[in-house]
């Protein structure tokens, strides 16, 4: 049996890289475990005693991808913690804050684990700033290939939080179609950009260029979260896409400069890390991501991607149109 793509490699790789840039571990700073009050706002209580009973009697299946092991709810309330922890730094003034975290989070829904993810990290952060920070609108941009099925049912009938996706399609979990855009008061506040597989950098940035930018200038954000997944990586061994590094750092700076541009955000962007299975280059993806988050308003940075060409050589295809998907978008949410 091969090792579970969801492993501690992921962070080390991570760590490993921010340390060869100057960011040293010791300087990262280290979180506490979630609010259980806060936790249990996102889900079922007698669920969350379910995952520490498990993790506590030796660990086991939950289902057939995700893994409950003795450690995994003390990570998993750490991670959660973490996410928290991030919206905190930007609402007290910091330039951005990423929440390194394992397992992932979006998949998990109000009672049941999903898709290698226990609790819903970016559901709590966005809770945290809505409870505890009395924010009235927060906006999520999930890049991950996957659709943030857990997210997005639980902030469906909230207008509070809008949620915003793009992901292969059809794809798993099989959810986050065109039509699905919200109940009730949320009607409208959920935003799904299903892409066929095969799409990269460009594809991508017409996505944000065209929808996430008029999308978040007209919603007028008090904060911006990332769920920020990296299985869309061209050389990612589940995803089968083909953004790049280079793509990740231009998605990020996108939302730097909406962050900084609306008066109402305030520059308040946090990104919380969700999936990325090449270790190489999540750790790449993750370092442009934050360069591009910390630049000074109006700037680009000062990014490194010569380990772009060991990550992606050789590895160019045809890359799908994404124009008549970006129209149908833009007409049901009534986008300029």
């Amino acid at each position: 049996m091969g090792e579970h793509p969801e492993s501690p490699d992921r962070l080390i790789g991570i760590v490993n890289a921010l340390e060869r840039a100057g960011i040293a571990e010791s300087s990262l700073i280290r979180p506490e475990a979630v609010d259980l009050s806060l936790l249990s706002e996102v889900h079922d209580r007698r669920y969350v005693a379910v995952i520490e009973e498990v993790a506590r009697n030796g660990g086991g299946h939950w289902d057939l991808d995700t893994y409950i092991s003795p450690g995994s709810y003390e990570a998993a309330i750490m991670a959660a913690g973490a996410s928290t922890a991030a919206v905190d730094a930007v609402m007290s003034g910091a330039r951005s804050a990423f929440a390194l975290v394992r397992p992932p989070g979006h998949h998990a829904l109000y009672r049941s684990a999903m898709g290698f993810c226990l609790f819903n990290n970016i559901a709590v952060a966005a809770q945290h700033a809505v409870r505890n920070h009395r924010l009235e609108r927060v906006m999520i941009v999930d890049w991950d290939v996957h659709h943030g099925n857990g997210t997005q049912d639980y902030f469906y009938d909230r207008s509070d939080v809008l949620f915003f996706s793009s992901h292969r399609y059809p794809f798993y979990p099989g959810t986050g179609a065109l039509r699905e855009t919200g109940a009730g008061r949320g009607t409208g506040y959920t935003v799904n950009v299903p892409l066929p597989g095969g799409v990269g950098d460009s594809g991508h940035e017409q996505v944000f260029a065209d929808i996430v930018v008029p999308l978040a200038r007209r919603y007028k954000p008090e904060s911006i979260l990332i769920s920020a997944g990296y299985d869309s990586h061209v050389a990612d061994p589940l995803g089968g896409m083909a953004v790049t590094v280079a793509g990740f750092s231009e998605l990020a700076r996108v939302v730097r400069l909406l962050g900084d541009e609306i008066p109402e955000c305030g520059g308040r962007v946090a990104a919380i890390l969700e999936g990325g299975y090449n270790v190489q280059a999540l750790a790449a993806s993750v370092l442009a991501t934050i360069g591009a988050l910390a630049a000074p308003f109006g700037g680009s940075g000062t990014l490194d991607f010569s380990s772009e060409s060991r990550v992606t050589a050789q590895r160019g295809r045809y890359e799908p149109d994404v124009g008549e998907l970006i129209s149908q978008v833009r007409r049901i949410h009534n986008l300029p």
